[in-house]
């Protein structure tokens, strides 16, 4: 199912076995443009650390209790590795994470979730991992910093970065939100992140390869018409 990210935001999240804070964020890669972890405002525990659960863990999504819960018990979380909360996430720490809880590592394999196209929800077996680890950035962005980010066609900006649409099975994003306010104000439509050629962390900018009179044919978003096959089959 298709759900916006700052929908989720605000989401109880639940362990095994108590309610450990709420949903504050994603973290995404910009190469599978794939969701890698949630992370949780876990209020006065653990609040001195960067507390992530990976989509592996999910067990259901709750739109009408608005609630996520996850296959993992309050003291497994309270036991893993952790970053200080201002840390950049680097890959010898997902390393470490991703052989604490066991799960197959979504870098290793040809598909968006490593060895598998989609999330495998329950525990497998940890094999001896014997590539040397690394100390470089994996590159992770979280979905707070992009938000508000300009969109740019033939050197226009056309707007702004206004949500992110995930797929709550395989956790990719679908689609972003982009609010035409330069281009067509009062006009939303969405992008799908196979249209984005680069991205400029450093001066917010993502580049899209539509021309400007295409982006103005693009159909209206709302999130009814989403849904509908017509809609969806455009992008």
């Amino acid at each position: 199912m298709l759900n916006r990210a700052n929908i989720l935001k605000g989401y109880k999240l639940k362990s095994l076995d108590d309610e450990i804070g709420r949903l504050k964020e994603f973290y995404f890669d910009d190469k599978h443009w794939t969701i890698r972890y949630l992370v949780a405002d876990t209020g006065n525990w653990l609040s001195d650390k960067l507390v992530l659960i990976s989509p592996h863990a999910l067990a259901t999504l709750t739109k009408e209790q608005q609630k996520i819960e996850f296959n993992l018990t309050k003291k497994q979380i309270e036991d893993s590795p952790f970053l200080d909360s201002d840390r950049n996430i680097s890959r010898q720490f997902e390393e470490l994470y991703y052989e604490y809880y066991g799960w197959p590592m979504y870098w290793d394999g040809p598909y968006i979730w490593g060895p598998y196209p989609r999330i495998i929800h329950y525990r497998e077996k940890w094999c001896i991992y014997t590539q040397e680890m690394k100390e470089c950035n994996s590159q992770l962005r979280t979905t707070n910093d992009v938000l508000g980010h300009h969109i740019h066609s033939e050197d226009i900006r056309i707007g702004n970065i206004e949500d992110f649409i995930i797929d709550d099975e395989t956790w990719a994003i679908h689609y972003l939100i982009i609010d035409a306010q330069n281009l067509l104000p009062g006009k939303k439509f969405i992008v799908s992140p196979k249209w984005i050629e680069h991205i400029n962390y450093k001066e917010s900018k993502v580049f899209i390869h539509l021309p400007q009179k295409t982006i103005k044919q693009l159909p209206e978003y709302s999130h009814e018409s989403l849904l509908s096959d017509n809609f969806s089959s455009i992008y």
